[in-house]
């Protein structure tokens, strides 16, 4: 199967060359080749940039591929025309394409689970979840129209091996390692979908090669933990007894700095229901989040992150952590009980 990845060079789309490779796939990657990478000998690569047409069609237009997978569609946020362009390119000459969107497709809800039936997000398409919804709308009707062979797959939180974004296992890993406080906001009740990459890696492969999956949206992260739980399930894993310092909301604009993660505030607060992928379409289930993160940890153990600066933030998301601005935000909160 000759399967291409969109964007194959960190986290989730360098897992995946991984995944497919195993798989016995022909794989190749296209990237603007600014990004050093450990791409396997075997692996094409293809340089092209997301928002240039006229580099895709340069490098894509004479090729055909049995899958093509998308992970990279953030790029595209500065614009918006340039995502049906590629769609142009690649209709007519692709078995599959599955574009990875996000839970911040979706409207914020309270009814929970979300499934892929719900109302998504009406924002700007600058926006992450704004762009996210119009290109999900781009392919599904891109599919009622032609026919082309597109699938969404909306994963929530993934973390695991080679997690680029900092604020989230690495940061609290490091907390508990060297016994520091853990800051919680609104009461530790900021419940997420978590899912490990390769749950993931293993759900984008299975849709690509599920004629069910064409022309629908495949919620792909199911396991919910709050913020408070997530903690204490870390700290479990570390071997750490957790001090944890709940932030009060009347303190909280008072309070500077990289705090805690992203993950723990309010706009994150949203569960996905996998009922669909799993019974619906029959794709793979998914691991524990406890063994999950364990198998994290393990890898965590292996880098030199172990030995991480107190501040760290990643070069493309900005994500990261600021051990000195937690010591005095807790300061404050203690200072006021």
């Amino acid at each position: 199967m000759r399967s291409l990845v969109l964007g194959g060079s960190t986290f989730v789309g360098r897992r995946l060359v991984d995944h497919l490779l195993a798989l016995g796939h022909e794989v190749s990657v296209l990237n603007r080749g600014r990004t050093g990478t450990d791409l396997p000998p075997d692996v094409g690569r293809i340089v092209g940039d997301r928002t240039d047409p006229a580099s895709m069609r340069t490098a894509l237009g004479s090729t055909e591929w049995d899958a093509v997978h998308d992970v990279s569609g953030f790029v595209m946020a500065a614009g918006g025309s340039e995502y049906d362009e590629l769609l142009d390119l690649l209709d007519g000459r692709v078995g599959a394409y599955v574009f990875v969107s996000s839970i911040m497709a979706y409207a914020p809800s309270t009814l929970m689970p979300w499934t892929e039936d719900l109302p998504v997000r009406d924002e700007a398409v600058t926006t992450y979840g704004g762009f996210k919804a119009y290109a999900e709308s781009l392919v599904l009707a891109r599919h009622a129209r032609t026919g082309f062979p597109g699938s969404v797959a909306r994963p929530a939180a993934i973390y695991g091996p080679n997690n680029n974004i900092h604020d989230m296992e690495t940061a609290m890993f490091l907390r508990l390692r060297r016994g520091l406080p853990v800051l919680v906001p609104h009461e530790g009740l900021v419940t997420t979908s978590y899912g490990h990459v390769d749950d993931l890696c293993a759900l984008l492969a299975a849709m690509a090669a599920a004629p069910a999956a064409v022309g629908e949206v495949v919620n792909a992260t199911g396991q919910g933990v709050s913020s408070l739980g997530y903690v204490e399930t870390l700290a479990e894993i570390v071997g750490a007894e957790p001090e944890v310092v709940l932030v009060p909301t009347h303190l909280a604009d008072r309070l500077d700095g990289t705090l805690y993660g992203h993950l723990f505030k309010t706009r994150h607060h949203g569960i996905l229901s996998t009922e669909k992928a799993r019974v619906a379409l029959g794709l793979p289930e998914e691991r524990g989040f406890l063994a999950g993160h364990r198998d994290s940890y393990a890898w965590f153990c292996t880098t030199p992150l172990v030995d991480a600066p107190a501040q760290l933030s990643d070069p493309v998301w900005g994500a990261g952590f600021d051990f000195d601005a937690e010591a005095r935000a807790v300061a404050i909160i203690k200072a006021a009980s």
